[in-house]
């Protein structure tokens, strides 16, 4: 009998999905006798969402415009008040959330969301007493309280040791905590890239030698991106960008119609990442942990910015790449032309790759065992105790 596994994801600046999407698919592809079922957590909770009764906007698609839009100053301020009205509907999450799980009779649910682990747990409690729950962060590290990682009985897997002993510090059991070697990419990032750069970028309209930029804010994009193509489209700086704009079909059109010193390639929404990214150099960007994941597994040194806007659970990130030597984090964009400089010049560039290319981030292939391992332990006689120690 095939095993039914729920995935929640939300479409939430897109990683979650991602996330899932790619789980998914690498699970499909070694044979096991699964059923990997996706569930989007703002469908199920539709009903509930008080900020559509308001707005007329769902809350995933409010948070994708603020990021489109670079509304996020006060962001910090703003996570306790979304927490007080998740509280709130609290109870009836957990209600709608286990009629849902009594008519699925799900063996496992995997979430990859934050906010709503804690309604997620005792929803399947509820109606599945004894099924397990796992969490997989989406996030280098938790930002408590209530966002990940939650005080009950259940599986976590994380993708840095700062998530590691932030759950072992909560009081979970070393036994239900798993350590992942990074976040999980899409398996089109482990396919080998073997066109060659020069003409491909020539296909661009690009220069085959100079050093190339790729500028890279999300599936929504950001305004912010005009600026850098600026700054640095008219700066002394010998270099190139390559700018995706995502579905910000208004930024694209701006970014089409700027003239500048050096050469701009601008694109829309795309899923030809590692593509784009074989051809370029380095990377700029938000410190969102899918996007700085994919460029330092393609091995490219990120420039960032970390302030009162940048989001309250992405600031780790930053001081994350100042620790590991894989980029620069600056405190705004309007210092990119110098921190640009600074990369190309004195072997930083490749000194930044070398330490890139000794990463290993296999994270989307080390899951599926984990969830195995869970599996065994709770319906083959295993203990089948996701306690906390």
């Amino acid at each position: 009998m095939k095993r039914k596994l729920d995935l929640v994801y939300f479409n939430a600046g897109g990683g979650h999905r991602s996330a899932a999407l790619a789980l998914q698919s690498v699970i499909s592809g070694l044979g096991l006798d699964w059923d990997v079922r996706l569930v989007n957590l703002q469908e199920i909770l539709d009903t509930l969402d008080i900020f559509r009764k308001l707005t007329g906007i769902r809350l995933e698609d409010i948070y994708n415009l603020l990021l489109a839009k670079g509304w996020t100053l006060g962001s910090r301020q703003l996570l306790p008040l979304m927490h007080a009205i998740i509280r709130l509907y609290h109870p009836a999450q957990v209600e709608l959330l286990a009629a849902f799980w009594a008519e699925r009779r799900p063996d496992m649910v995997i979430s990859v969301v934050p906010n709503f682990d804690r309604a997620l747990f005792q929803s399947l409690e509820k109606a599945r007493p004894g099924v397990p729950f796992v969490t997989i962060l989406t996030d280098l590290a938790d930002y408590p309280p209530h966002f990940w990682i939650e005080k009950q009985k259940q599986y976590l897997i994380c993708g840095s040791d700062r998530a590691v002993q932030q759950a072992l510090s909560l009081g979970h059991n070393m036994a239900h905590v798993f350590r992942a070697s990074g976040m999980i990419l899409r398996p089109e990032f482990y396919e080998e890239q073997t066109s060659d750069r020069a003409s491909e970028r020539q296909k661009l309209a690009l220069d085959p030698n100079l050093p190339t930029g790729l500028v890279l804010f999300g599936g929504q994009g950001s305004n912010v991106m005009l600026s850098i193509a600026e700054r640095l489209g008219n700066s002394a700086l010998n270099l190139q960008l390559i700018l995706i704009c995502g579905r910000n079909q208004k930024l694209q059109t701006r970014l089409t119609q700027l003239k500048t010193r050096n050469r701009l390639f601008v694109e829309g929404f795309t899923k030809q990442i590692p593509y784009y990214m074989h051809l370029s150099d380095f990377f700029i960007g938000k410190p969102g942990p899918g996007s700085i994941s994919e460029a330092a597994h393609m091995g490219l040194p990120v420039i960032v910015e970390r302030n009162t806007w940048t989001l309250p659970q992405e600031r780790f990130n930053a001081d994350w790449i100042r620790e590991q030597g894989i980029g620069i984090v600056l405190p705004n964009f309007r210092g990119i032309a110098g921190a640009v400089a600074n990369l190309l010049s004195g072997g930083q560039l490749q000194a930044m790759k070398t330490k890139l290319w000794a990463m290993h981030n296999r994270a989307v292939f080390e899951i599926p065992p984990m969830l195995e391992k869970i599996l065994h332990e709770n319906y083959s006689g295993g203990s089948g105790q996701a306690c906390l120690g």
